[in-house]
């Protein structure tokens, strides 16, 4: 995604590996088996899949050899990131300042000047970007929390007992969902160790509800004496 955006368009065609992300198997008849994930991507943006043959090094190499250039000049220089936006920003960076502006010899030409020469071949960019949040169901407690990854998170009482949709972005922001698809709770992902994570309005009838009771019972204590 981020490459696509880089380029400002979509190629027609994208060569992968062979990373179960990507590709699941290549069958007895040398057909692609490809993870349905990355064809939904494929779906979203355009493009036609294309996977390396196994054991030919030609069509491998070039894949390896984009992974061992970012691998031996990006990460050598920038060590440390404090989130997945913040490594793209370097990444970003690093391409306009240093990449994109290095002498091809086979070319005689920049990576910056190729682009430019060949950004009517991409097909346009798709009016949204694909949505690459992690997706589960949980169910709401008694209490109005939903457990993810250690800790507990507040959702809106009325949804109490209920199975919900939750989705986690790259940058660890957890949306919650009703049943109907509707967004009723955002939190920032929180260390178990940081405590519950509670929004006020989302309990706010719940401790009405328990006030009232303890009233009622402190009413009929009073009663007795």
């Amino acid at each position: 995604m981020q490459a696509f955006r880089h380029f400002g368009g979509v190629p027609r065609t994208v060569l992968v590996d062979n990373q179960k992300a990507a590709v699941l198997k290549h069958d007895r008849d040398h057909r692609v088996i490809f993870n349905a994930g990355f064809l939904q991507l494929a779906n979203h943006y355009g493009f036609a899949p294309k996977a390396c043959r196994p054991q030919r090094p030609r069509t491998k190499g070039k894949i390896e050899r984009m992974v061992g250039y970012v691998k031996q000049h990006f990460f050598q220089r920038y060590r440390q990131f404090e989130s997945y936006t913040h490594l793209n920003q370097l990444l970003q960076l690093w391409l306009e300042r240093v990449a994109d502006q290095r002498p091809l010899r086979q070319f005689r030409q920049t990576p910056a000047e190729r682009f430019t020469a060949e950004v009517g071949a991409f097909q346009a960019l798709p009016a949204t970007d694909f949505d690459t949040r992690y997706h589960d169901l949980r169910q709401v407690g008694w209490d109005g929390y939903i457990e993810v990854r250690g800790n507990r998170y507040s959702v809106p009482e009325r949804y109490c007992g209920q199975a919900v949709v939750i989705r986690l972005s790259l940058d660890v922001e957890l949306t919650v969902y009703s049943p109907a698809g509707d967004a009723i709770a955002q939190h920032r992902l929180q260390a178990p160790q940081a405590g519950w994570h509670t929004v006020p309005e989302h309990h706010a009838a719940l401790w009405q509800q328990t006030l009232s009771v303890q009233q009622r019972d402190l009413r009929v204590y009073e009663e007795v004496l």
